[in-house]
């Protein structure tokens, strides 16, 4: 009897076992909750390497746009000179997204982008501190002054030798900075005289900076181009986030912030 007893209470032990076992097989399976199958949504990040102009109209896409319809990706940025983004990329930096301020940059990534288009327009404007106390009255007048501009191999840095180009101006600023946040900060904080920077940027800081009218600026303009990257960690989401940004909401945002319009021109 005490044998049947036990060969009883042993089978009972191993069913309860196995239906412990089961649950936590459950528990990281399709469609539960710590599971990673497509009922669920699982945790993910995107990582969007974006012009330095773009740290205002990006993060409000990815919040409003992009965002409800992704909730499980979490968004990572890095807002540099797309010069600078352009060589992390090439030195091999995990990244899903590139959006550039030129068409340069964009062709410097050659093969590693996918598809390049080109998604808004900017152009540049010439700032001066609040009060203007240096007296700029002109492109001319600036370059007199502490006048700090993008180095060349940026963006802004490149419209500005087009736009002194195209009104016949040599400039001779006192820096030359590698992005055109860098620009804007030394103006806002009278650490320059002026400074060349796009009207987005101007925009942002409307309340610490003024605008000094200049005739012809606004024939001289650049290109901001984006696209997923061929070796993404995250190429759905990649895809996702273009579509946001190339969606009729996404252009409204950019237009917010002073952006032009130039979505779906692919190369």
């Amino acid at each position: 009897m005490f044998k049947k007893i036990a060969a009883v209470a042993a089978v009972t032990l191993l069913l309860v076992a196995c239906s412990q076992g089961a649950g936590n097989d459950a528990g990281s399976g399709p469609g539960s909750p710590g599971g990673s199958g497509a009922s669920s949504p699982a945790s993910s990040e995107l990582i969007v390497f974006a012009a330095a102009s773009l740290n205002t109209a990006f993060p409000q896409i990815a919040e409003e746009v992009f965002g409800p319809d992704n909730p499980g990706v979490n968004v990572t940025f890095s807002f540099e000179g797309s010069s600078s983004l352009a060589e992390k990329i090439l030195a091999g930096a995990p990244a899903d997204v590139f959006a550039s301020a030129n068409v340069g940059n964009m062709d410097k990534v050659g093969d590693l982008a996918v598809s390049p288009a080109e998604f808004t327009k900017n152009t540049l404007r010439l700032i001066v501190p609040a009060g203007n106390p240096a007296g700029v009255t002109d492109l001319a007048s600036a370059n007199a002054a502490k006048l700090v501009v993008c180095a060349p191999q940026v963006p802004c840095g490149a419209a500005t030798t087009q736009l002194a180009e195209h009104l016949g101006l040599t400039l001779t600023p006192v820096s030359e900075e590698q992005s055109v946040t860098d620009v804007r900060t030394k103006v806002e904080t009278d650490e320059a005289d002026a400074g060349l920077v796009y009207v987005t940027d101007a925009m942002l800081v409307a309340d610490k900076v003024e605008i000094v009218d200049v005739p012809g600026i606004t024939d001289v303009g650049t290109s901001y181009m984006i696209a997923t990257l061929t070796d993404a960690p995250n190429p759905d989401a990649a895809k996702a986030f273009l579509d946001a940004v190339m969606s009729e909401k996404g252009q409204a945002i950019l237009a917010e912030y002073g952006f032009g319009t130039g979505a779906g021109e692919t190369k």
